[in-house]
């Protein structure tokens, strides 16, 4: 599927970016099928996003991302007319006897709203420093550190407290205009939060488990 350009805020960090959340197709008539190649195209630019926040806070989270987009792409290379959409993938993989990229997707999912939680926070809360909008993210309830263990939350917790850049900087790398920006990125985040929103229900369904 060809990019839309026209979803991207000119000026913007969205406009570099391959492929935006709002460009991934859903069948909402097939159960909200997500089509899998423009789905992976879209988390592997938002994980360019940690790229723009710099510092060293997040590294583990985008190491995370990165490494779980690989596990679904491997599946997809390997069985492409099995995992048109990403339903489709972990109920073939699931029907195989497999479960490496289903596994992948869950973790996937999981940074995925811990990222557009994290994102709506400082939309929502405009004078919220930067770390405090991901820390909030990262401790609510449901949230990622309800996945990790003692030592892996408290050890992300201070690496968020003392690694994230200042708000302001991280806004200015976005674009030069601010309105802009701001509009950019409550269309992302909201789109994100939609596929993020779909994927979860059909991850606690019985067909998506593995165990």
């Amino acid at each position: 599927m060809p990019r839309t350009n026209e979803v991207h805020a000119p000026g913007t960090w969205f406009s570099t970016i391959p492929r935006s959340f709002e460009e991934v197709p859903i069948d909402t008539a097939n159960g909200n099928a997500i089509s899998t190649v423009e789905f992976l195209e879209a988390a592997g630019s938002l994980v360019t996003l940690f790229d723009v926040i710099g510092g060293v806070g997040l590294a583990a989270v985008k190491s995370d991302l990165t490494g779980n987009i690989t596990k679904v792409q491997e599946r997809y290379n390997k069985a492409p007319a099995e995992s048109q959409t990403l339903q489709d993938l972990v109920r073939n993989e699931l029907k195989s006897g497999q479960h490496k990229a289903t596994e992948g997707l869950l973790w996937l999912v999981r940074g995925l709203q811990f990222t557009a939680s994290a994102l709506r926070l400082s939309i929502n809360n405009p004078s919220e420093e930067l770390n405090a909008s991901f820390l909030g993210a990262y401790k609510a309830p449901g949230g990622l550190s309800t996945h990790h263990g003692y030592l892996i939350r408290k050890g992300t917790e201070v690496a968020i407290k003392s690694g994230v850049p200042y708000r302001k900087d991280f806004y200015a790398k976005l674009g030069e205009n601010q309105a802009e920006v701001n509009i950019a990125l409550e269309k992302e985040v909201k789109a994100l939060e939609n596929v993020v929103d779909i994927l979860l229900k059909f991850q606690s369904t019985p067909e998506a488990q593995w165990k």
